[in-house]
């Protein structure tokens, strides 16, 4: 392959807004693989304690909040726990929290509806599949998300939005994934990168197959949400992704060039997979995780090379370079 230039790939990656529309993916028939979905709502009792014994009998009682949510453990011993958590909850912004988010989820029909088409989708898919319970609680920012085969815990003022008084302390590009829209596709990927459904070769420790189980985890949510868009999965802005998508085969072209591919090295995989606003490697412009991204498009050309195939097959299959041999993976310009 023809050396590209460092200079001449981060002047030609600009990743400006496109015109491309989202499409939809498969939409299974799910008439008779409809899932119960059931909700529990603990967010407005969070805010009503008295006593701090009342708010010990409700954490005993609800101990992977305790423990996951409020983090324990991470206190020297219990006192010191139930003093710190008491005096969160019973502060005067806590309540601002509380009416914030009850503001801005209301009675909670569209996260239900969302969370009963993914589950709805992913029984379809596995007939045997037993949706989790969800319960929504307030952390006052402590911790977003629990999830498990059996349960989901989500912290819905995590989730309240670039308009919100009160947001998690960390860097702006983080920030995106914390949006109404993005709890039930989050879930979504933490099942599909969980082993659970994704197999994965663990002796494998090249960036290649951490590009692919990304991959699969990406499709594995995008069918259990069919039509949402691909930039509320990578966390992408609508600029970044259909720039990513126009510049694939120079992005494609850079990891053939620095020949990432067989990398097993930390700090490749930190550079190319990692949580980063920006992949600098590849160009100024081009967005963090870029090599999750490009994963997603090899699982892509693999499924679209392979009709005979379906999810849970692809999920099994456990030998990244030869599903990357057979996509027959090749991006052109567009």
């Amino acid at each position: 392959m023809k050396k590209i230039p460092g200079f001449v790939l981060i002047a030609v990656i600009l990743f400006s807004c496109g015109k491309d529309e989202e499409k939809c993916v498969f939409i299974p028939d799910v008439s008779s693989s409809e899932a119960k979905v059931v909700f529990e709502t603990l967010h407005d009792s969070i805010t009503g304690f008295e006593t701090k014994q009342e708010l010990v009998d409700f954490l005993t009682r609800e101990p992977m909040i305790r423990d996951y949510i409020f983090r324990r453990t991470s206190y020297p011993n219990d006192s010191v726990f139930i003093n710190t958590i008491f005096n969160k909850v019973t502060n005067p912004h806590f309540d601002t929290l509380s009416i914030e988010t009850n503001k801005a989820f209301g009675d909670l029909i569209a996260l239900k509806a969302q969370f009963k088409e993914a589950f709805s989708n992913l029984k379809y898919y596995y007939p045997d599949f037993v949706p989790p319970k969800i319960k929504t609680i307030i952390s006052g920012l402590d911790t977003d998300l629990f999830v498990s085969d059996t349960l989901i815990i989500v912290s819905l003022d995590f989730y309240l939005g670039s308009g919100a008084r009160f947001r998690p302390n960390i860097y702006e590009y983080l920030l995106r994934q914390y949006e109404k829209e993005n709890i039930v596709p989050s879930c979504m990927l933490i099942f599909g990168i969980s082993d659970r459904f994704n197999k994965t070769d663990l002796n494998d420790k090249t960036v290649l197959a951490d590009m692919i189980a990304f991959g699969k985890s990406y499709y594995f949510a995008k069918h259990m949400l069919p039509c949402v868009p691909d930039s509320v999965f990578t966390w992408y802005t609508r600029e970044e992704t259909e720039g990513s998508r126009k510049n694939q085969d120079l992005i494609w072209a850079r990891f053939i060039q620095d020949r990432v591919l067989y990398e097993t090295s930390h700090m490749v995989k930190q550079k190319y997979l990692g949580e980063r606003p920006k992949t600098v490697e590849v160009g100024e412009k081009c967005p963090g995780r870029i090599g999750q991204w490009v994963g997603w498009q090899i699982v892509n050309a693999y499924m679209k090379a392979h009709d005979e195939v379906e999810l849970p097959g692809l999920m099994k299959q456990r030998d990244a370079q030869q599903l990357f041999k057979e996509s027959k993976y090749k991006p052109m310009s567009r």
